[in-house]
């Protein structure tokens, strides 16, 4: 993995290439944001630029034994640790196969995308003591080419409790040339004592015309699109690469959202309800997915009448219908919208019950959309 093959991040970029080029390499670092703002791509650009035999000013050469190593997941003085399925193995090596295999098919993923590559019954992955235990046996070794020893702490919040005391005194204390990266998604899941002993690095969302550029340039999608998508799932590459391999899903959630829209406006109890009804039958995922997407028309609605509609992010389809609908989402109740859509995003996560949920946002809709 290169820098040049990470998809925006050029801050965290320049800055990695100065922490090796000035040798100031803090010895645990955390790279904390969501899987698909690019933490591990980031991550494995930074250790391949590290060993890399030939440095160029910007980037690794890729071409070097060492390069080739690292892009391989075979390097010997790279390490990895992951969230494993306890009752199929308790250590990360058993399953550096399944982990190579999922990098190779996509760098950007996600626990739930690795989890259905190593246990099709889905069972709750951790990162277990006996794996610390091998993390510790590993880096008591010396580097096989005598340069750093790497450890990589894919997912660390999964560690549990005792796994992360048992790490405590090697990240603080590491043996001489031993670097410690460590990627999560939460830092609310993470124990206070693991943090304070790295350091942070924020992974923010990729900018929208990084990645509009990406999906134009690898999946050939025209300008508009690419842009629709990047700006309705906010800098989130898998969950672009999701939108983008299912446009029949996007059709379905743009249909939902005008109909919802329609009926609440009309204040149609009973085509409400059945509304409410439909969408409870879809699958908890899928619900989520729209109501981000309905979150992502509520700002373009507002951007459009704030902005005489220069720095609005959609397709064509959704331009037509925001042509007559944005009038509708003004200062009066965009607060209103977003804190109910997000709040359901919330509840869904938590197995709210989903007619009941939906029911009540419908009352909601047609309250603010009267209120505009």
């Amino acid at each position: 993995m290169q820098f040049k093959d990470v998809v925006g991040q050029d801050e965290l970029k320049a800055h990695l290439i100065q922490e090796v080029n000035q040798g100031k390499i803090s010895h645990a670092q955390m790279f904390l944001g969501n899987a698909g703002y690019g933490g591990l791509p980031l991550a494995l650009a930074f250790i391949q630029y590290l060993f890399c035999e030939n440095k160029q000013l910007k980037d690794s050469c890729g071409i070097c034994d060492s390069c080739r190593k690292v892009s391989a997941m075979q390097h010997p003085d790279l390490h990895f640790s992951f969230p494993v399925v306890q009752v199929i193995n308790k250590k990360s090596d058993f399953f550096l196969p399944q982990w190579r295999a999922q990098y190779e098919n996509d760098p950007y993923f996600n626990l739930n995308q690795w989890l259905n590559q190593i246990d099709d019954k889905g069972r709750n992955p951790i990162i277990s003591t006996e794996e610390s235990q091998e993390i510790i046996k590993k880096l008591s070794f010396k580097s096989f080419e005598g340069g750093y020893k790497v450890m990589l702490i894919w997912m660390a919040e999964k560690m549990n409790r005792d796994c992360s005391n048992k790490l405590l005194k090697i990240l603080e204390e590491p043996p001489a040339k031993t670097l410690f990266i460590l990627i999560a998604d939460s830092q609310e899941l993470l124990l206070p004592t693991i943090l304070s002993r790295t350091q942070l690095l924020k992974v923010p969302r990729i900018q929208v015309e990084d990645l509009s550029k990406f999906l134009q340039s690898k999946f050939d999608q025209d300008s508009s699109t690419a842009t629709s998508i990047a700006a309705q799932t906010e800098g989130n590459l898998i969950e672009a690469l999701e939108l983008l391999n299912s446009n029949l899903e996007k059709n379905v959630n743009r249909e939902l959202f005008i109909q919802l829209m329609r009926v609440c406006y009309k204040k149609d109890v009973n085509q409400m309800l059945d509304w409410a009804e439909d969408i409870s039958a879809i699958g908890k995922e899928r619900q989520k997915t729209f109501l981000k997407y309905a979150l992502h028309m509520f700002r373009q609605s507002l951007l459009r009448n704030y902005t005489d509609n220069q720095l609005t992010k959609t397709s064509a389809e959704e331009e037509a219908f925001l042509k007559n609908f944005s009038k509708f989402i003004t200062g009066n109740n965009i607060h209103g919208f977003m804190e109910n859509f997000n709040d359901a995003i919330y509840h869904i996560d938590r197995n709210a019950n989903p007619k009941i949920l939906f029911t009540e946002l419908c009352f909601k809709v047609m309250r603010f959309i009267h209120f505009a």
